[in-house]
């Protein structure tokens, strides 16, 4: 007989939509058995009447050819041949009516027992168990529900016992009955083959033994084929008692290894840690959908990873629909105002956000850790498990105190020799440390208990509140970025240089000192061993702008400004020794602080910080020639007032030679005619007056000179 198909016990505590796939099956072939089941019990139950009409009819029919003597016909006279042929016919045909009696009580007994019983007793245990399995599994579901809406704030312990114990008894309950289900099932498989031959057999044989007088070689033929067929049943009996008897050890195997693992609480850590270098997970989770523009709904699906993608799958579906692209994505554990244990995962572009719930709190971890190793693309090599192990390792090695500055270097080999056409504000993080700082420690620069700030918050946050209250009481909105609409009008149109890069912001913490290149290599380590430590994968991207008078991180999707640092705060960018995506910048704010800010690019970090440093210089010749030219023009000014002295000055010699003219003029002899005295009298008059204002002129003059 070929191999039978059979439903897996051991997946049952999983209960996975492919399980309840093949499930499916199982039940539609149980369907499709109990329908062809039916016509042919009622096929066969036709066969046991007919043959019981044909026995009576038989039996009939010899009684009457028997009581042909006794009719009086008419026209019919006595007729010996006819009388003694029918009372021949009429023995043979009781004695056929008597075989026909006995082949009637042997369908019975072979046929129509055997379909009975398999109809009657099999498929009505089937439909019994597959209700009770339903009732379980509708009892599980509600549990795991109200397990699941378990208040986060009110946490009331003998309502979480309660809940607990409830899904325990439940989960206990459906595992069970779905383990003895799949094993009727699974019996199922071979008990209709046997429902099917036995019949038939049956049927066969009592005809065999009915024609068995006339057709001995007929009958040689079917007696070897129905041994034949007796043989395999017997077999397919066998295998059916064996395989029985191995569903039923695995079944109480199951119910010892199980029973741990029925209620929703974390595992003991101890027998099951967590399991961080795992490159393909599956299981249930909720998923949390938006229904209004405030209000959300969670479901409940099961979620598995394939390849870079993250899919989900509703029971009763064939096949899982795509959910988000995993590949450069970002996951990290969040805290949710309504449910326990969610993560969120970010694609790669930010556009999409999908927020989870899991079971446990072990459970969450090893998402988000599969999730972020699927996100590096770790799942394409091909020891995908023991790479994502040496990547965990390395992370948690980064976060172990670094030594200083001078045992670092002496183990590291001699670093080449920087570049030469770089300025003094733009180094490479790893170059050759000066002497007098190989002998300081890290300490010296990044305090230990620093804060990492992983979001971007505007410096100029602190003074929002007094320029909201300015803006308030002048009627204009405020900016809350800490920008203006006038400066950055005046930045994009004056500047000369303007070079877009995309980035994504790391992380940033106050350092305490800001001269040493150092620094940024000490701060990057620091921020990535933190968000190593804290899970905290998710990054927020930018575009970093670099001009003559700023830099400026704007929002892709709102083109909105998120940060603006002034180019003269900006003491030094350096990037990754080996990792070149990385890069950094040092600050000092307005309250005399010093901070680092840390980035990722998409590309070469170099290429921003020699543009950072190309804006420096360009912003550097700009003001010395914005101070020439401020010079040149306090010159020409001078020299104007002076020329205006001047020509003050000669104007004001001019109108003193001409009034010592006059005054020469009024004082010269004359002798005029006698009937001239009135007019000499008034000329004598004339020139004193005038005599008088050449004097205040000149005095005036003098006091203006």
């Amino acid at each position: 007989m070929p191999g039978i198909d059979k439903l897996p016990i051991e997946e049952t505590l999983e209960d996975s939509p492919q399980t309840r796939s093949l499930l499916g099956v199982f039940e539609e072939d149980t369907a499709a058995i109990s329908n062809y089941c039916t016509q042919l019990y009622q096929a066969m139950q036709r066969i046991y009447d007919a043959q019981n009409e044909l026995s009576a009819a038989t039996h009939l029919t010899s009684r009457l050819l028997k009581e042909y003597d006794k009719q009086r016909f008419p026209l019919g006279g006595d007729d010996e041949v006819m009388s003694s042929t029918l009372q021949q016919f009429a023995k043979v045909i009781d004695e056929l009516s008597s075989c026909h009696a006995v082949l009637s009580t042997q369908l019975a007994d072979a046929m129509m027992f055997p379909i009975t019983q398999f109809k009657e007793r099999d498929l009505k245990e089937i439909l019994t168990l597959k209700e009770v399995f339903q009732i379980a599994s509708d009892d599980h579901d509600t549990a795991i529900n109200r397990y699941s809406r378990l208040s986060k704030k009110r946490d009331n312990d003998k309502v979480r016992a309660e809940v607990v114990e409830d899904v325990y008894t439940s989960r206990k309950k459906q595992h069970q009955t779905m383990m003895h289900y799949f094993c009727s099932l699974n019996t199922l498989q071979y008990k209709k083959k046997t429902a099917l031959l036995e019949p038939l057999l049956g049927y066969m044989q009592a005809q065999i033994s009915f024609f068995k007088l006339g057709s001995e070689n007929l009958t040689q033929q079917w007696e070897d084929f129905l041994g034949t067929i007796g043989t395999s049943v017997q077999n397919v009996r066998r295998e059916m008692e064996e395989e029985v008897g191995q569903m039923q050890q695995t079944i109480q195997q199951m119910e010892m290894s199980s029973d741990p693992l029925y209620a929703p609480c974390d595992p003991d850590p101890v027998h099951s840690p967590v399991c961080r270098n795992l490159t393909r997970k599956q299981g249930y989770l909720y998923i949390r959908n938006k229904t209004g523009l405030v209000s959300s709904s969670w479901e409940r699906q099961y979620f598995f990873t394939q390849g870079g993608n993250l899919m989900q799958q509703g029971r009763g579906e064939v096949a899982g629909g795509l959910v988000t692209d995993l590949d450069n994505s970002s996951v990290m554990a969040v805290d949710s105002d309504d449910r326990r244990f969610c993560f969120q995962v970010t694609s790669f572009d930010g556009k999409k956000v999908v927020t989870l719930q899991a079971e446990s709190r072990k459970d969450c971890e090893e998402w988000v850790s599969t999730i972020n190793n699927i996100s590096k693309r770790i799942y394409l090599s091909e020891n995908a498990e023991e790479l994502a192990a040496r990547v965990n390792q390395s992370a948690l090695e980064a976060v172990t105190p670094s030594p200083s500055f001078q045992q670092r270097h002496e183990s590291m080999r001699p670093s080449s020799k920087g570049r030469s056409g770089r300025t003094s504000s733009i180094s490479s993080v790893g170059s050759e440390p000066s002497p007098a700082l190989s002998v300081l420690s890290l300490d010296a620069l990044v305090a230990p208990d620093t804060p990492i700030q992983f979001d971007i918050i505007s410096p100029v946050s602190e003074e929002n509140s007094g320029q909201s209250k300015t803006a308030a009481q002048s009627g204009r909105r405020s900016n809350p970025f800490g920008e203006s609409g006038e400066n950055t009008s005046e930045d994009n149109e004056d500047s000369i240089l303007h070079q877009l890069f995309i980035v994504r912001f790391l992380g940033s913490m106050e350092v305490r000192t800001a001269e040493t290149a150092d620094v940024i290599s000490e701060t990057m380590r620091q921020i990535l061993a933190a968000r190593a430590i804290h899970n905290i994968f998710r990054m927020t991207e930018s575009h970093l702008l670099v001009t003559c008078d700023c830099l400026k991180l704007i929002d892709p999707q709102t083109q909105v400004t998120r940060l603006r640092f002034p180019l003269s705060t900006v003491v030094q960018c350096s990037s990754h020794q080996d990792n070149k995506r990385l890069f950094g910048f040092v600050l000092h704010s307005a309250s005399g602080r010093a901070v680092c800010y840390i980035f990722e690019s998409n590309n070469d970090g170099e290429k921003i910080c020699d543009s950072i440093g190309l804006a420096k210089q360009i912003a550097f010749h700009s003001e010395m020639d914005r101070k020439s030219v401020e010079k040149r023009k306090e010159q020409d000014k001078a020299k104007e007032k002076q020329q205006e002295e001047l020509s003050k000055q000669k104007q004001i010699e001019k109108d003193l030679e001409e009034q010592s003219r006059l005054i020469a003029a009024s004082s010269r002899p004359a002798n005029p005619p006698a009937s001239a005295d009135g007019q000499f009298l008034v000329l004598s008059n004339s020139q004193s007056e005038d005599s008088d204002a050449g004097d205040e002129g000149k005095k005036k003059g003098e006091s203006e000179a």
